[in-house]
């Protein structure tokens, strides 16, 4: 018998538009593996059993099932995205338990495209932090279970990468969706601003985040990518010569990047100049109030999706956190630091079509209780192992993290690709070429389920 669990979403969707099999025997074989996996993991806050297998009966009854883009799959969404008949509850114990009445937009173009949503993930709490964990439960990376997923979209990226999901929902405010898709091992798109709906808490961070895909292939993310984005993104017919900048540099004064995470950008720079792309050692002209901007829109952002929220009922770090950012919401809301950093970065982007980075600066954090630790320790330790995220959320410009090699643990590691405004298709074609030169194993071996190429 055919197994879908651990299939990839192109090929899901191709085998129900065929009627090769049903929504329905594809839905409950990945609510199998969920429940045979998460108790492991911690992905999920909330499983739909019974409503996505009947959802995936509608769509097996919908006329237009043959033109579906993604017909029948099952995606997971980050839990601070409205689904309807479901709460949102964002990591907390502050947010009300009270069902959505509309889908979020986002959601709303994964049900018309044919998707079945199974159920929404585990995130840290108002998903500030780089680790995921809090009242909701423990999202821990699969290839290695004492480390953590990441954060904020940690749940979402557990998900995937155990292959109880093709494709998942996650968003990004300062590397939110590039960190847990960095740590396990998955193609995690951050677009430019407005290119896919954002609605994301009280005023996106200010338009920092953004909604995105993560996927196992670039061909899944690719076609995650379109439905979100309502635009056809195509994979070239013939290779484009790019020029890319190849940097291993930390873009926060004080810390650096650790070897394994430079030696895997490096040799992704080498494997595209053999490609036949202009390959060249540059680093960005990162300023150096570039980690103090970032601390300022980074709890300001958190302070303003607080403002509602009983503070007695949040936890230390995330009180702390959004303590911290009052004062800063005014000064923030102009943007000035957010464009004098893009006037200062677009000279290097017109010279360089493509930054190509460490996506981490080593490996994540232990799997642990951090919501019960202090505010500086978190703050510490989310800068010390991501600080080459956020100068994307800042100037507003796409990114995406790509796997890349292993850890000695045999975790994955990855590279981050970064662009001008719309060149999310060009990031993706590189990815693709990435993936092609170096392939990598798409789900972490926690089950029997088929991997697939």
């Amino acid at each position: 018998m055919t197994s879908w669990a651990g299939r990839t979403a192109a090929e899901i969707a191709a085998a129900v538009r065929e009627k090769r099999v049903t929504p329905r025997e594809v839905v409950a074989e990945h609510l199998a593996r969920i429940e045979l996996l998460d108790a492991r993991v911690g992905a999920f806050r909330h499983l739909r059993a019974t409503a996505a297998l009947a959802e995936a009966d509608e769509v097996a009854a919908r006329t237009d099932l043959a033109e579906l883009p993604l017909a029948g799959v099952p995606v997971a969404v980050k839990d601070n995205l409205a689904v309807r008949g479901e709460s949102t509850r964002n990591g907390s114990a502050a947010t009300p338990d009270s069902p959505a009445d509309e889908d979020h937009a986002t959601v709303a173009r994964l049900r018309a495209a044919g998707a079945v949503v199974v159920g929404l993930t585990n995130v840290p709490e108002l998903c500030v932090f780089g680790t995921t964990e809090g009242v909701h439960g423990t999202a821990r990376n699969p290839w290695d279970t004492t480390r953590t997923a990441g954060g904020s979209s940690g749940g979402s990226a557990a998900a995937v990468a155990a292959g109880m999901v093709p494709l998942a929902l996650g968003n990004d405010g300062m590397g939110s969706l590039r960190i847990p898709a960095a740590n396990c091992g998955l193609i995690g798109v951050k677009p430019g601003h407005g290119v896919i709906p954002a609605g994301i808490g009280h005023g996106d961070w200010f338009g920092m985040s953004e909604n995105g895909p993560l996927a196992t292939t670039v061909e899944d993310a690719r076609l995650m990518f379109s439905v979100l984005a309502a635009t056809d993104v195509v994979r070239a017919e013939e290779p484009v010569t790019r020029t890319v900048a190849v940097s291993v540099r930390s873009p926060l004064v004080g810390i650096t990047v650790s070897r394994r995470y430079a030696a895997a950008a490096r040799e992704a720079g080498e494997l595209l100049a053999g490609a036949g792309h202009r390959v060249r050692r540059a680093d960005p002209p990162y300023p150096v109030w570039l980690g103090a901007t970032s601390l300022v829109h980074w709890t300001a952002g958190t302070a303003v999706d607080a403002e509602d929220l009983d503070l007695r009922r949040l936890s230390r770090r995330t009180r702390v956190h959004a303590t911290v950012g009052r004062r800063f919401v005014e000064s923030v809301r102009g943007g000035a630091r957010r464009e004098q950093l893009r006037e200062r970065m677009k000279p290097f982007f017109a010279e360089h079509e493509v930054l190509l980075t460490p996506a981490l600066a080593r490996r994540g954090p232990a799997a642990a209780d951090w919501h019960k630790r202090g505010w500086l320790r978190n703050v510490w330790a989310n800068s010390n192992y991501s600080p080459l995220t956020p100068p994307w959320n800042l100037t507003g410009w796409p990114a995406m993290a790509v796997p890349f090699g292993a850890l000695p643990s045999g975790a994955p590691c990855s590279v981050q690709l970064v662009g001008l405004p719309g060149s999310e298709g060009t990031l993706l074609e590189l990815a693709g070429q990435l993936e092609e030169l170096r392939p990598w194993r798409r789900t972490a071996p926690l089950g029997a389920a088929r991997e697939g190429s």
